[in-house]
C-alpha cells in the first residue's frame, strides 16, 4: 500500500512530492534552525525497493537511467528500502557545483547525489522523525559511502553570518531548516531558502535562462 506523508500519499511508482522551501529575504535565528548549504544542481528523490532503484525529479519524472553512479551507489547500500531526498550535481575542475555541466548532459555519468534529508529505511517512516534524528541516521547510513552519494551536513549558529560567508565562497546561498519538526512534502515553511544574490543561479533566473 502507499503510504502518507502530512496529507500526501505516494502513488504506486513509489515518488514522493518533496519538501519545497519557501523563499525568506533574510536567514532565521534562534535554537530551533540549522543551516545547510544549497547546491545549484537538480532536486532529487531517490528510492530503492530491494534490487530496484528508481531516480525521481522534484515533479515525478524518472530520470534512473540518466544517473548510473547514483544508482550504483544505492545498490551498495544495506537497508531493503530507502527514500533519500537530495540535490544531483556535477563539480567543475574547482570542486564547485556546475549547473552548466549538469544541464548539458554530457557529465550524466559524473552526477552523484548530494543526500540532506532520510525519509524512508527498512519500512520505518523515518520522515515522522524531527530533522536532526533524521540526518543523523542518514549520516550513519552514508558514513563509508565512497563516490555516488554524499552527505550534507548542517551548520549552528548565526543565520546572517552563515549566510554571508556562503555568499562570499560564491555559493547559491543556504536553507534554513526547523530541527524539531517531521518532513512536510510540497511547500512549507519549516524550511526557508535564503538565496544569494550574487550566484550564477540568480543571475540565470534574472536573464530567464532557467
Amino acid at each position: 500500500m502507499p503510504w502518507k506523508m502530512n496529507n500526501f500519499v505516494s502513488p504506486a511508482n513509489g515518488f514522493v512530492e518533496p519538501c519545497l522551501p519557501t523563499v525568506a529575504a533574510r536567514a532565521p535565528n534562534g535554537p530551533d534552525w540549522v543551516f545547510e548549504l544549497k547546491h545549484d544542481g537538480y532536486r532529487l528523490m531517490i528510492r530503492k525497493d530491494n534490487d530496484r532503484v528508481r531516480i525521481y525529479t522534484r515533479r515525478g519524472a524518472d530520470w534512473t537511467k540518466r544517473f548510473p553512479r547514483i544508482v550504483s551507489a544505492l545498490h551498495k547500500l544495506k537497508p531493503a528500502s530507502l527514500l533519500i531526498d537530495g540535490e544531483g550535481v556535477v563539480y567543475n575542475k574547482h570542486g564547485m557545483p556546475s549547473f552548466d555541466l549538469l544541464h548539458s548532459r554530457e557529465y550524466d555519468k559524473e552526477v552523484s547525489l548530494v543526500a540532506f534529508d532520510l525519509l524512508e529505511m527498512d519500512g520505518a517512516p523515518v520522515w515522522r522523525e524531527p530533522l536532526l534524528k533524521r540526518k543523523t541516521k542518514l549520516k550513519n547510513l552514508l558514513e563509508r559511502m565512497k563516490g555516488g552519494i554524499e552527505y550534507n551536513g548542517h551548520i549552528e549558529g548565526d543565520g546572517h553570518i552563515i549566510f554571508k560567508h556562503i555568499c562570499k565562497l560564491g555559493h547559491e546561498g543556504i536553507v534554513a531548516k526547523r530541527i524539531d519538526l517531521a518532513y512536510e512534502s510540497g511547500r512549507s515553511r519549516r524550511w526557508l531558502k535564503i538565496k544569494n544574490p550574487d550566484s550564477l543561479a540568480a543571475r540565470r533566473v534574472e536573464d530567464g535562462t532557467f
